[in-house]
C-alpha cells in the first residue's frame, strides 16, 4: 500500500538532474550526402529531411556525426534529397521539401517551419551527466494530444507522464503517470495550424507539460535524442504523416470487429462451452472467447492443462460449429523447468535475456520463476513465432498477448532489471534503454510467426504493452481497469488519444476488470464498447460475473440490442478499418479531428466520431438520464427519433438506461446488414443503406428546407472483401462508391463498384432515406406500392411514410453498371 512517505520532502525528485548543460555556442557545421552535422560547443546535432514533411533532428554528446540508430518503431525511409543549408552571421538554415529549419548559432536553439511559414515549435536541447532534455515553446491558447495510452481528459496540457511500461495493479487515475504502453508522440493544435514532436526512445522518458505556462519539456535517460518533427498544417496531415514513420494498422479479420467474451478465467473446457451455447441460446452476438491463464498446464505457455481442457480439438471443433473463434492468452514468462521442451530448447539455443554476467536472467511471474525471450534477435523472435504451430494446430488464429512490459512479480521495479543486456540485432543495449520496445517486438514476433503459419490467413494479435508501430502488428486495450464509473469515462479519452497517436484498433474492457460492475455500469459500457473499435468484456477472478445475462431482463437486452447493432453496422466499421489502413486515421475520432477550427471540440473528451458521420456521447454516470452534448457545425439527427437539430450548438439529451446518445450527420450515408450471430453468418449481398438528407422536421415539428445548393452531396466508400485471407493486398476486394446530391426538389442517389477486384456481386439494396425536405412524388426507374408489406414481397420499388418522413426504396445492384435513382418532388 502506498502511504504518505510517497511525498517526504527528500524523497521527491525532480526529473534526472538540475544541472542540464547548453549544447551551445555554434563552432561550425559539416554537410554530408544525407544530412548535416551542427557542432556546439558541448556537443552536435544531426538534421535529416526525412520526407517533404518530416524532419529527424538527433542530438548527442558524441562530438561528431550523431548516426543514432532509429527504434524498431520506425519504417524504413530514403532520406529527403535536394536540401539546401544557407549560413548567416547569426543563423543556418537547412531547407528542404516544405520544411525550413532555423539554428541560433547563440544558443543552438533551433526553429521548425513549413510551408507558408508556419511555425513548428523552438526548441533546445540541453545535457546533463544522465540524460538529455529538450525543451520545446506551446503556444499561448494551444492544446496539446496524442501522448498513446495516458490517462486523464483528451487535452494534455499540464500534466506530466512518464513513459515507462508499466503494470499498474492500483487503479488507474487521471495523474497516473505511466501505464502499459509508451507512444512519445505529443500533437500541438491550435486554431491557426498544427503540428507533431515523436521522441523516438524505448528508454524512460518523461514529458513534462506543466512547468511552464509556454514551454514543456522532454527527458530521456541516456545522452541522446532523436527526435521527428511532423508539420500539418491541418491535424489530420500530423496523424497521418505520423504513420508514415510508424506504419499503419494491417487490415484485421472481419472475425475480430465482433463481441468478444473474456474473464480470468473461464476455468475448464465445459464452462467455455456452456458459455458458448448460452451466447447462442440467449441471440446474443459473439464472434470470440478468450481463454486466460488457467487453460495452461501450470500456467506453461505452449500447454494445455489435461485435466481442465481434456479434449481441446474436441472443444475447438464444437466452437466452431457454432460460430466461435478461441483467443488464448501467450505472456512472455517460460517457466523455469527441466524436460520443459520450450524452456529446455530456449537454453539451448540461447533465447532467453541475460544478466551482465552471460547467464539467463530469471524473474518470477504466473509459472514461479521463469525465464524471458530476447526479442530484440530476429532469430529469436522467428523461433517464438514458429512455437504456435501448437494453436494453429487447433485451428486458433488469434493470440492474446499480456505481461508483455514486460511484468516481474518479485522485482522491486516490477520489471526486469535494467541491467539485463539484449543483443538488439549485433548492437547490445541494455534493458534500461530498450524496455518500451519489449512488447513491439513479441507482438512482431507474434504476428509475423502466425502469418507465416496461417498460410494466407489474417492473424489477429491482442497486446497489453506496446511502444509506437505496435498498430503494425496488434490491436490494443486499455490494461486492467475497474468497474468504475471514472473508469468508463476515462476510457473515451484514452481511445482517443490512442487513435491520435496511430492506434486504430483499440478498447477497454467492457464494464471494467476489477472490482464488481452493476448492472446499469455493464449497460452503459456495452453501449459505448459497441461503437469502440476493439469490443471486449473482461472481468477478473473473484469479481462477480458480468456477461451480459447475468443482471436483470432489463440489462440483457440493452447488452443485446446493442451489441446487434454492432453487426448490423459491421459494413460501415469494416470500411472504416479498411480507410484506416489506407490513411493512417483513427476509427475512433476527437470531434477535433473533423472540426479543427472550432473550439468548443478542444477540450471534449466525453463524446467521439465513429468515422466522421455518427456521434456518440455515452452516459459516464450512475443514475443519469441526462446529458449535454456538443453539436458541430451542421445538419445532425438524433439516432433514434429523427429530431433535427442545427450544429455549432448545445443540446441536452435525454437518456433513459436503453439509450445511448447518438447523432448522424446530415449528408451521410450509413450501410447496414441484416441481424446475425456471429460474423461468418454475414452476407453483405443483402444491405440496408441509411441515407441521411439535410431537411426533414426540427424539434418543433416543422419541416425544413435543406439549403438549394447544387453542392449538397453525400458520399461513402463501401469495402468489402472475404473479411479473413490476404488477399486484398493483391487487389481481391471490392469498393462501392455511394453518392447522393440534394437540392430543391430532388434527391440523387448513385451507386457503382469503384473497385472490383472480388468481381461483382449483385446485390439487394434498400434505401432509406430520412428527412427529405419535400413529399417524393416519383422515383426513376422503380415503381410506388401501397404499403411497406408489398414493398418486402418485391424486389423493386418505393414507398413513402408520411409519418416518419422516410422514403423507402428496394433495387438490385447488378454486375459493373452504375445505378442511379432520381428523387422528385
Amino acid at each position: 500500500m502506498h502511504t504518505s512517505e510517497e511525498i517526504h520532502p527528500d524523497q521527491i525528485e525532480s526529473g534526472y538532474a538540475s544541472n542540464f548543460r547548453d549544447i551551445g555556442p555554434f563552432v561550425d557545421y559539416e554537410r554530408e550526402d544525407t544530412h548535416v552535422v551542427i557542432y556546439g560547443k558541448q556537443s552536435s546535432i544531426t538534421v535529416r529531411m526525412v520526407t517533404p514533411d518530416i524532419v529527424r533532428i538527433s542530438g548527442s554528446l558524441a562530438g561528431s556525426s550523431v548516426m543514432i540508430e532509429p527504434s524498431k518503431a520506425i519504417l524504413s525511409y530514403e532520406p529527403l534529397e535536394g536540401w539546401k543549408v544557407s549560413e548567416t552571421d547569426n543563423e543556418l538554415e537547412i531547407t528542404g521539401g516544405n520544411i525550413v529549419l532555423v539554428v541560433n548559432k547563440y544558443d543552438m536553439s533551433f526553429t521548425v517551419k513549413a510551408a507558408q511559414d508556419i511555425l513548428c515549435g523552438t526548441y533546445k536541447l540541453s545535457f546533463s551527466d544522465i540524460a538529455m532534455r529538450c525543451q520545446g515553446s506551446m503556444d499561448d491558447g494551444a492544446v496539446i494530444y496524442g501522448l498513446g495510452e495516458t490517462t486523464g481528459y483528451l487535452n494534455k496540457r499540464g500534466e506530466r507522464y512518464t513513459m515507462w511500461n508499466s503494470d499498474v495493479f492500483d487503479p488507474h487515475v487521471p495523474d497516473t503517470e505511466s501505464l502499459y504502453q509508451s507512444i512519445p508522440l505529443l500533437i500541438h493544435h491550435s486554431v491557426r495550424h498544427s503540428f507533431g514532436l515523436f521522441i523516438d526512445y524505448p528508454g524512460r522518458t518523461v514529458v513534462d507539460l506543466r512547468e511552464s505556462s509556454d514551454s514543456y519539456s522532454i527527458e530521456t535517460a541516456n545522452r541522446e535524442m532523436d527526435l521527428y518533427v511532423i508539420t500539418g498544417p491541418k491535424l489530420k496531415d500530423v496523424v497521418a504523416r505520423y504513420s508514415i514513420l510508424t506504419g499503419k494498422m494491417p487490415l484485421p479479420p472481419l472475425w475480430s470487429l465482433g463481441y468478444q467474451q473474456s474473464r480470468f478465467s473461464y476455468m475448464n473446457q465445459e464452462e467455455v462451452i456452456t458459455l458458448a451455447h448460452h451466447f447462442r441460446n440467449k441471440v446474443i452476438p459473439c464472434d470470440v472467447i478468450y481463454l486466460d491463464i488457467h487453460y495452461m498446464k501450470e500456467y506453461k505457455v505452449f500447454t494445455f492443462d489435461e485435466e481442465r481442457f481434456p479434449d481441446p480439438a474436441g472443444m475447438m471443433k464444437e466452437l466452431k460449429e457454432l460460430g466461435f473463434r478461441i483467443v488464448p492468452i501467450v505472456d512472455p514468462g517460460v517457466k523455469v523447468q527441466a524436460g520443459y521442451a520450450v524452456y529446455e530448447q530456449g537454453i539451448s539455443d540461447g533465447r532467453f535475456c541475460q544478466t551482465p554476467g552471460g547467464n539467463p536472467y530469471v524473474g518470477d511471474v504466473w509459472p514461479g520463476p521463469s525465464v524471458f525471450p530476447d526479442f530484440t534477435d530476429e532469430s529469436t523472435r522467428e523461433w517464438w513465432g514458429a512455437l504456435h504451430q501448437f494453436y494453429v494446430n487447433y485451428g486458433i488464429s488469434g493470440i492474446w498477448n499480456d505481461m508483455n512490459e514486460p511484468s516481474v512479480f518479485n522485482s522491486p521495479t516490477k520489471t526486469i532489471d535494467e541491467s539485463v543486456v539484449h543483443r538488439n540485432g549485433g548492437n547490445p543495449k541494455t534493458h534500461g534503454e530498450l524496455h518500451n520496445i519489449y512488447g513491439l517486438l513479441m507482438s512482431q514476433a507474434t504476428y509475423e510467426g502466425m502469418g507465416k503459419l496461417l498460410q494466407g490467413e489474417r492473424p489477429f494479435v491482442l497486446t497489453r504493452a506496446g511502444y509506437a508501430g505496435i498498430q503494425r502488428y496488434a490491436a490494443v486495450w486499455t490494461g486492467d481497469n475497474r468497474s468504475y464509473w471514472d473508469h468508463l469515462r476515462l476510457s473515451i479519452s484514452m481511445g482517443l488519444n490512442l487513435g491520435l497517436s496511430g492506434i486504430a484498433f483499440c478498447g477497454s474492457d467492457i464494464g471494467g476488470f476489477m472490482h464488481h460492475a452493476s448492472g446499469e455500469l455493464l449497460a452503459r459500457w456495452t453501449q459505448l464498447g459497441a461503437f469502440t473499435p476493439f469490443c471486449r468484456n473482461h472481468s477478473a477472478i473473484d469479481t462477480r460475473d458480468q456477461e451480459p445475462w447475468t443482471f436483470d431482463s432489463e440489462v440483457e437486452e440493452i447488452c443485446r440490442q446493442y451489441i446487434d447493432l454492432r453487426y448490423r453496422m459491421l459494413p460501415y466499421l469494416y470500411s472504416l478499418f479498411y480507410e484506416s489502413t489506407c490513411s493512417g486515421l483513427p476509427i475512433m475520432r476527437p470531434l477535433v479531428l473533423e472540426y479543427p477550427e472550432d473550439l468548443n471540440t478542444y477540450h471534449l473528451s466525453d463524446q467521439f466520431l465513429l468515422g466522421q458521420d455518427l456521434l456518440i456521447a455515452p452516459i459516464c454516470e450512475p443514475g443519469k438520464q441526462h446529458r449535454i452534448v456538443y453539436l458541430p457545425e451542421g445538419i445532425w439527427y438524433d439516432y433514434w427519433n429523427g429530431t433535427r437539430y442545427e450544429g455549432g450548438s448545445h443540446i441536452i439529451a435525454h437518456a433513459p438506461l436503453d439509450i445511448l446518445p447518438m447523432y448522424v450527420r446530415g449528408g451521410a450515408i450509413i450501410p447496414l446488414t441484416r441481424p446475425v450471430q456471429h460474423t461468418g453468418e454475414g452476407n453483405w449481398s443483402d444491405l440496408d443503406i441509411h441515407l441521411y438528407a439535410q431537411g426533414g422536421l426540427d424539434q418543433a415539428g416543422t419541416r425544413r428546407e435543406a439549403e438549394h445548393r447544387s453542392d449538397i452531396r453525400g458520399s461513402f466508400s463501401l469495402y468489402e472483401d472475404d473479411g479473413r485471407s490476404d488477399q486484398y493486398l493483391q487487389g481481391a476486394y471490392n469498393i462501392i462508391q455511394l453518392q447522393t446530391e440534394e437540392s430543391k426538389g430532388l434527391f440523387t442517389i448513385k451507386a457503382a463498384y469503384q473497385v472490383c477486384g472480388l468481381g461483382p456481386d449483385d446485390k439487394s439494396i434498400r434505401y432509406t432515406v430520412h428527412h427529405l425536405s419535400f413529399v417524393p412524388r416519383t422515383v426513376s426507374r422503380i415503381s410506388k406500392v401501397h404499403d411497406m408489406n408489398q414493398l418486402e414481397e418485391q424486389s423493386s420499388g418505393w414507398y413513402y411514410d408520411k409519418q416518419d418522413n422516410q422514403l423507402y426504396i428496394k433495387t438490385t445492384l447488378a454486375g459493373l453498371q452504375e445505378v442511379e435513382l432520381i428523387v422528385r418532388g
